[in-house]
This record gives structure tokens, C-alpha cells and sequence, in this order.
């Protein structure tokens, strides 16, 4: 098998928390894997949530039945791995204020609504994509070509997304016991390990940051709602369990999820 690897950035980013909506729109601290499927949907052409509600709202009213997007049916599968390249995994964010004023925005006298988002400043990730699947390798071919149908953006259209630094590697799966993971993890797949001084000595590993957030995995099949998972990114020894360990051609040890 092998792997696609590419560097993804942009000047901003919005990958919005759905939990919060008044006065303030949120975003998630990192990209997260539903947002990554829909660049590469963009990509491929494949249709969004615009043509899946549009196909909904012809359903009879009460007919509940598990159905997705087209992106996110076709790459739901797909195994995915981000490294952030921020340090700390840490990604500066600024709430931004604008107007919207398209005249229905807001009930308002003047339909003038005023607008705040928390946008990321400066985003940039490695993203590494097992190439184990037909649609893996429709990825890897539309990127190494630079070719896609629509453009990908990160969140929101007015943030357009760069991809740059792509290559292809083989998929060089490593014995893992104890070590530093490169990339963010599921909590589920890993745990950190409590280390004394010396075993931290010589290993050379001393924990200097901590970073942990919940974040997007899946949509839910009947609501199309957000289903999270606890994300940890570390430079400590942490020990991994129900997950392969792959090791990139720099050195760096990722799973996939």
C-alpha cells in the first residue's frame, strides 16, 4: 500500500461548532475528518449537503431513513491522518465581525445583520491518506495532478484551501510499544503513559504540551448531525492499542483512523 502525503494551509479557516449559535459562531481548533472528506468531495465533484437537502425536502414528511450526502457516502471509508504543523498544535484564532446585508439576513430595520465568526489564523496541517481503496486512489491521482472539479476551501468558501508539498510513499508499518505520536489520535486508540524521570531521559521524551479536543469523526446516518470523538496531541510517550502504527519516510509515527 502507499501513502498520500500533502501539506494543506490557508489564510484562514472556519470549521463551525454547530452547539453554539448566538451572538458568537465558533470553530473547532483543527481541521477535523468529516471537513477533510468534503475538500476532497469538492475535489472529486462529488454533490454536498446543498443537493442531499434539496433530494430531502422531497421526502414524505415523517420518513426517516439513513442516507448521507454523496461525499461523505462514497469517503466515509476512507482512513485519514493529520499532523498539525502549528506548534503545540495550537492555531491562533481572532473572532471577525462583518455585515450581512443582503436585505433578508435579519428582521432588523435596514436588514443589516451583523455577523461574528472565530476564525483560525495562518491553518496548516500535513494530511496523509492510506491508499487502500478505489476512492484513495481517485484521491491520490486528482492531488498528484493538481486537478479537481470545485474548489476546496477550508469551511466556508471565502476561505480557499492550498495544497502544496505532495508526495506518494509506501505505507511502512512499524512495531510500536512506546514512543511520541506525530499526529492527532482518537483517545480511544491511545493513552499516555506516566513515565519517570530517567524513563523519560532515555527515551528522550519530556512532555511539553498536552493538546486535547472533541472533535468531528462521522455524521450521524438519520440526522446528518456531528458525531465527535476526544483527540489527543502530545509530544509524551503515549502507548497505542487497537491501531496500526505507520512510520513516514521523515520519521514521523501516525495512525490511522
Amino acid at each position: 500500500m502507499e501513502i498520500l502525503r500533502f501539506t494543506l494551509s490557508g489564510k484562514n479557516a472556519f470549521f463551525k461548532k454547530p452547539d453554539v449559535n448566538t451572538y458568537n459562531y465558533f470553530t473547532y481548533g483543527n481541521i477535523h475528518k468529516v471537513a477533510l472528506l468534503g475538500i476532497f468531495g469538492a475535489i472529486l465533484g462529488y454533490h454536498g449537503y446543498i443537493q442531499y437537502n434539496e433530494n430531502s425536502s422531497k421526502r414524505k414528511k415523517g420518513d426517516l431513513e439513513a442516507s448521507y450526502p454523496e461525499f461523505y457516502q462514497k469517503l466515509k471509508d476512507l482512513k485519514i491522518s493529520i499532523l498539525p504543523k502549528k506548534n503545540k498544535g495550537y492555531i491562533q484564532k481572532k473572532i471577525q465581525a462583518f455585515n450581512n446585508s443582503v436585505g433578508y439576513a435579519s428582521k432588523e430595520l435596514g436588514g443589516n445583520l451583523i455577523v461574528r465568526e472565530q476564525w483560525l489564523e495562518k491553518p496548516e496541517w500535513d494530511i496523509c491518506v492510506l491508499i487502500d481503496s478505489g476512492e484513495a486512489m481517485k484521491i491520490r491521482d486528482a492531488i498528484c495532478a493538481h486537478r479537481c472539479i470545485f474548489y476546496p476551501y477550508l469551511g466556508k468558501n471565502d476561505h480557499m484551501a492550498d495544497i502544496q508539498n505532495i508526495s506518494v510513499e509506501n505505507a511502512v508499518q512499524c512495531v510500536f510499544d512506546l514512543g511520541r505520536l506525530d499526529c492527532l489520535a482518537p483517545k480511544e486508540n491511545v493513552f499516555v503513559a506516566e513515565l519517570d524521570y530517567e524513563e523519560m531521559e532515555d527515551l528522550d521524551l519530556f512532555e511539553t504540551f498536552h493538546y486535547m479536543e472533541d472533535l468531528p469523526v462521522g455524521l450521524n446516518p438519520f440526522t446528518n448531525l456531528y458525531q465527535t470523538e476526544t483527540f489527543i496531541y502530545t509530544d509524551g510517550a503515549v502507548k497505542v492499542k487497537n491501531a496500526d502504527v505507520y512510520q513516514l519516510s521523515d520519521q514521523k509515527n501516525i495512525i490511522f483512523y
